[in-house]
């Protein structure tokens, strides 16, 4: 019974002592502020008489960061936490009680306001303009989302209270800065060629945030056009585009990937006559592969290289390419050609027309050809006369039978180059 006594006292005594122990005076007014030179951390500082003291960080609806920090007795009531000790985007209080690293906390804690740890909005819709050797970058920012600790502590005021860092990428090389952070919303780089990514580092007191990016593109071209055109036809023009884009991030240096995407601009160009300058005769774009297929309007013989013009779309812009120059001869364009009535039978002894109407409308003279069975040969039969492109003859059809003609229509110049010359089909004529 005494044993039972002793061991109940002992009890008894010991919880007596731990709460003895743990009612130590609690720190007060636990205040947060900003450090100065750039808020690269947050001072706290309290009061109490002179204890040491354990100072952590608790999250308020977020996770508690595993940061801890003793403060001797007689130092200074005051410490500075670095901002990368709190996670981005969360709400926290910073606690202060007293205790040592051996005996544990002796008090209550003591708590600071509430404050949060948002990190930059960050930037979009970056646009990009050629502005002579360089381009002008342009973005956005959505608006801020809503704020859940108004007016706490460690809120910084003012209208701009983020700033932009502009990146360049280029390859093979670290994604670096080109110029200080700023609070414009737009960026002139004077003198720059693609390839390259340019990205916008969005900075406020707790954290940076990427966005904005813009890619210079590289292209490259194939083209195919056919190497003769009769006048007036469209000939199609086809090739692939092939887009050479900047991809980096921040721990290796950047690297050149391909894209073969829909919607790239194509321009044809020609050379109308002789060392004149090349201007555009057709446009397009790539369909998806980066593929292009592109009717082209003919006439005189000429030359035709395809290019990607410098574009400026959104956020990217593309640099220029062109494929070396094809020479298209022309050819003359048969429009009509036969006998009047058509292929009907015509009687011996009657008058008979035949004509032929070309493209481009020439004055020459063309040849009127029949064939002979016997020596199984195109014979000449009448050279015509070409006014404005129509020729014709009328002739008796004397003896009755089956007989072919044709007419040679020969070649000529146009725009100061040559232009090959067009024989009709065989034109059937039958005399019963």
């Amino acid at each position: 019974m005494r044993r039972v006594l002793a061991v109940a006292l002992g009890i008894l005594a010991g919880a007596s002592c731990l709460t003895a122990c743990a009612s130590n005076p609690a720190p007060t007014d636990v205040a947060v502020a900003w450090a100065p030179n750039g808020r690269p951390a947050v001072v706290v500082t309290w009061k109490d008489t002179g204890q040491p003291n354990r100072i952590t960080i608790e999250g308020v609806l977020s996770e508690s960061p595993s940061y801890v920090k003793y403060i001797p007795a007689g130092d200074p009531n005051r410490w500075e936490i670095p901002t990368s000790e709190f996670p981005p985007d969360g709400n926290y209080k910073i606690v202060v009680a007293t205790g040592t690293s051996q005996g544990g906390v002796t008090s209550k804690p003591s708590k600071s306001p509430v404050f949060d740890t948002d990190g930059p909005v960050r930037p979009s819709g970056a646009t990009v303009a050629q502005q002579g050797r360089g381009v002008m970058i342009r973005w956005s920012v959505q608006v801020a989302p809503q704020d859940f600790t108004p007016n706490d502590p460690l809120d910084v005021t003012g209208k701009k209270t983020q700033r932009y860092l502009p990146m360049i990428g280029r390859p093979g090389e670290m994604l670096k800065a080109i110029g200080p952070a700023t609070t414009a919303n737009q960026q002139l780089i004077k003198s720059i060629k693609p390839p390259y990514v340019f990205q916008l580092r969005a900075q406020n007191e707790w954290s940076a945030r990427a966005g904005g990016d813009v890619l210079g593109l590289t292209s490259t071209i194939s083209g195919v056009v056919p190497p003769k055109a009769q006048y007036g036809v469209p000939i199609r023009a086809r090739g692939r585009v092939i887009l050479q884009q900047v991809s980096c991030d921040l721990e290796s240096p950047c690297i050149t990937r391909r894209a073969t995407p829909a919607g790239v601009p194509v321009v044809v160009l020609t050379q109308v006559t002789p060392d004149a300058r090349w201007t555009p005769a057709a446009r397009g774009a790539t369909t998806a592969g980066g593929y292009y297929d592109i009717a082209v309007p003919t006439s005189g013989s000429r030359p035709y290289k395809i290019t990607v013009p410098v574009t400026a779309k959104g956020g990217s812009f593309t640099g220029t390419s062109s494929s070396r120059p094809a020479y298209t001869k022309s050819v003359v364009r048969i429009a009509s050609a036969g006998f009047a009535g058509g292929n009907t039978a015509k009687p011996h002894g009657s008058m008979v027309t035949v004509s032929v109407a070309v493209q481009p409308a020439m004055n020459t003279t063309v040849m009127l050809q029949a064939w002979n069975r016997q020596t199984r040969r195109w014979m000449d039969a009448k050279a015509l006369p070409m006014r404005n492109g129509r020729a014709a003859l009328a002739f008796k059809a004397a003896q009755p039978g089956d007989f072919v003609y044709r007419i040679v229509v020969p070649g000529g110049m146009m725009f100061g180059r040559p232009m090959d010359g067009i024989i009709t089909p065989g034109l059937q004529l039958h005399v019963r």
